[in-house]
């Protein structure tokens, strides 16, 4: 049975086994309250290699008349944060997860992936980001560009930089092709980042989300210019207000010229 402590008065007449496990527990506590708060010395600290605790702690105490007092501590660590599930709000914690990216990225920073991450559809949250075409790995060529994507058949997002340094692009619901049609679905949206971020989705008037030839590709349109076009070099392009997605131009000025393209698949 536990020793029940009576400390109310000090003339309170104790055994000297009671005695002996009070001071004892009392001499425990003190310790334990010093460490867990930092305020032991630095040579009490030192001498038992312990810094101050970090992490939540339980104390448990033991103490019969046969037995020298027995003290066990628990830590408690806390859970590491984990990644929202795809239902998530699109304002959760600013320290989220990041997705993965299998290959490393000439034009993706931090603040790109924090923003896009949380607007791709859900059926693509959560998976490794896989980088599919570059133009600084395969050369500067649409048709390369389509070859690469010859056996995909899920979404990619395309990514831009400009020689003014601006990131922009698109995300397609299906892989870029050569086709005598328009394809794609509602998923594919324009975006830019320049100069803050915004997303342009589409606005419902018309199906023209993509079109492949081997001389441009195509985004959006409708009577008018392209939300965005790409030449067979994929050196020059445009982007202009289009019916499709409701977009303003993703780039400073209407043409540009691309320094760094990228296309990611999501695996």
């Amino acid at each position: 049975m536990g020793v029940q402590l009576k400390c109310e008065t000090r003339a309170e007449r104790w055994t000297s086994e009671e005695e002996k496990h009070c001071i004892n527990r009392l001499k425990v506590q003190n310790t334990l309250r010093k460490f867990s708060t930092g305020g032991a010395t630095a040579d009490q600290r030192e001498s038992v290699n312990m810094r101050p605790l970090q992490q939540s702690i339980k104390i448990l105490y033991y103490a019969n008349k046969s037995e020298e007092p027995f003290v066990e501590i628990i830590t408690v660590k806390q859970e590491k944060k984990r990644r929202p599930s795809v239902c998530s709000s699109a304002d959760s914690e600013s320290d989220d997860l990041l997705p993965v990216l299998t290959d490393h990225s000439q034009i993706l920073k931090e603040h790109h992936l924090e923003q896009l991450m949380n607007h791709i559809p859900a059926r693509t949250q959560g998976y490794p980001w896989k980088l599919v075409y570059s133009t600084a790995e395969h050369g500067t060529s649409l048709t390369t560009l389509y070859r690469q994507m010859r056996e995909l058949d899920r979404p990619v997002l395309m990514v831009i930089r400009d020689t003014d340094k601006q990131v922009f692009g698109a995300f397609s619901s299906d892989p870029f092709k050569v086709s005598s049609y328009c394809y794609g679905t509602g998923e594919t949206f324009l975006y830019s980042f320049s100069p803050e971020f915004q997303i342009f989705r589409w606005s419902g008037e018309n199906s023209y989300f993509v079109r492949g030839f081997l001389d441009s590709l195509q985004m959006g349109g409708g009577g008018g210019p392209f939300g965005l076009w790409l030449d067979s070099d994929l050196y020059r392009g445009s982007s202009y207000s289009c019916n499709t997605f409701s977009n303003r131009p993703l780039s400073l000025h209407h043409d540009f010229i691309v320094q760094d393209l990228e296309v990611w698949s999501f695996v």
